[in-house]
């Protein structure tokens, strides 16, 4: 008997507020063909005044408990993955443990930007499959309206709000990769890159600083990582790039996402897309997508899903599930 961590429900919240590439053209010079063609965005949700992390990872959170049939007291852990917090402290997890109601268990944040959310997964994964829980929340939220430079059309346009969230239980298996739930996990980062994705400031900066980007050289890094994390997955797995039926990437780029799946030999009728509506809302993309995905009816019980991401640190990393 082998434990796995099954997604039980999924759900997921966008500001009502939706951003489309039109309005660009009255910050700097821009128009919706230029950025479409360079990103495929075509709108993003931005985050109304006042509206805060906690606030939309607790609206996801609560449809993800509604999908799963369970209430707040029926969770042992709760995760977030943000870079956006409300505050240096207490983490968002615990804001969200308290606007639930739920008075037991633990609560905490997990920090890897973009590739927050698998490494939320993977720590939920080890949770379980240690008995250290048995049911699981993680959620990706973001608020990164707040850390862009409106003046730079390099990465202003990219970026919009959103969060995302699942229910993982502990269920058993047979230990083959035909059991449900997380069956393989890679996490990876390399401190060295640091400065081509990154804020420039901090505590230790004393402002809240703006995202700074080098495109170019985190594209190309991009593609290599996130092929490699994908395949490193399948192989602890054992299984092939042939029998995934979705990918579910990080929604940062339509091209990433394209370059991509060619290099794991997989054509665009087997990925997930959100980015056209999202935009890259960081570590909330991937659990955004994966609702999506499954309200569209796209995504099924027993598929096989992989997901991959790459961020700030750099920091990337993949999950495989069956669903």
């Amino acid at each position: 008997m082998t434990l796995r961590a099954t997604i039980r429900g999924v759900g997921h919240y966008l500001p009502e507020r939706v951003m489309e590439n039109a309005e660009f053209e009255a910050l700097f010079e821009t128009s919706d063909e230029w950025i479409r063609s360079r990103s495929g965005i075509e709108r993003r949700h931005i985050a109304a005044k006042g509206e805060k992390t906690a606030d939309l990872a607790t609206h996801a959170a609560r449809k993800a408990l509604a999908s799963a049939g369970m209430e707040p007291g029926d969770i042992d852990a709760i995760i977030v993955a943000t870079t956006t917090p409300d505050m240096t402290f207490p983490s968002c997890a615990t804001m969200v443990q308290a606007a639930l109601g739920m008075e037991r268990g633990f609560a905490f944040d997990v920090q890897a930007v973009c590739a927050g959310y698998v490494y939320a997964l993977a720590n939920a994964d080890g949770m379980i499959r240690t008995g250290q829980a048995n049911r699981v929340l993680v959620i990706g939220a973001e608020t990164f309206s707040r850390i862009i430079d409106w003046t730079d059309r390099s990465t202003a346009v990219l970026f919009g709000d959103g969060a995302g969230a699942v229910v993982l239980e502990a269920t058993e298996g047979d230990g083959t990769s035909q059991d449900r739930g997380i069956l393989a996990t890679d996490l990876n980062s390399d401190g060295r890159y640091r400065d081509l994705l990154y804020v420039d400031g901090g505590i230790g900066s004393g402002s809240l600083g703006v995202l700074k980007m080098e495109g170019r050289e985190v594209f190309r890094h991009a593609v290599e990582k996130l092929a490699q994390t994908a395949h490193v997955a399948l192989d602890r797995a054992g299984v092939t790039p042939e029998a995934v039926d979705w990918v579910v990437p990080h929604q940062a780029n339509i091209r990433i996402i394209q370059a991509t799946a060619k290099k794991l030999g997989l054509g665009m009728e087997r990925v997930v897309t959100t980015v056209q509506d999202h935009g890259n809302t960081s570590a909330a993309s991937i659990p955004l997508a994966l609702s999506v995905g499954v309200e569209r009816g796209q995504i099924k019980q027993g598929q096989l899903v992989l997901t991959e991401a790459i961020g700030g640190g750099l920091a990337w990393g993949s999950v495989l599930l069956r669903w």
